[in-house]
């Protein structure tokens, strides 16, 4: 698979290392099951990745799954229209922290699923394939 690459957290509890080995200490718990993270190193066990805050540290592979999925990292929801452009119907709001399955990328817009509803969200406005820059504080 290629690096960089997005996947997402395969459990409710992972934890983050400082190095590729469960001799490295721990520096956190991520605690957020199916949240995006960004691979940006890896060995044949051990991934280091990037979450949504920027921060990178080694995970096991056992702890990742590869599905796609986005999370909203910015104030305030983002709403998720029916179409892909601007001054479509609303048909949902994505929840600041709130994570969604990515089914399909065009340009600009993810096409994302969450609690049953399907809609487009501008890519700036998520953040994982692709989307939006960190900006949350990290779990310790």
């Amino acid at each position: 698979m290629p690096v960089p690459r997005f996947v997402a957290l395969e459990y409710n509890t992972i934890n983050a290392r400082k190095g590729p080995g469960e001799d490295h200490r721990i520096l956190w718990t991520w605690h957020a099951k199916g949240m995006p993270v960004e691979v940006v190193a890896e060995t044949s066990d051990w991934r280091k990745v990037r979450g949504p805050d920027g921060a990178a540290a080694w995970v096991h592979k056992r702890g990742l799954d590869g599905r796609s999925m986005v999370m909203r990292t910015k104030p305030g929801a983002a709403a998720v229209l029916a179409q892909p452009k601007d001054g479509a119907r609303v048909v949902a709001w994505l929840k600041p922290n709130a994570v969604a399955a990515l089914e399909k990328s065009e340009g600009d817009w993810r096409k994302v699923k969450a609690s049953g509803r399907s809609g487009w969200v501008k890519a700036s406005e998520v953040w994982g394939a692709g989307g939006a820059t960190p900006c949350l504080p990290r779990e310790r």
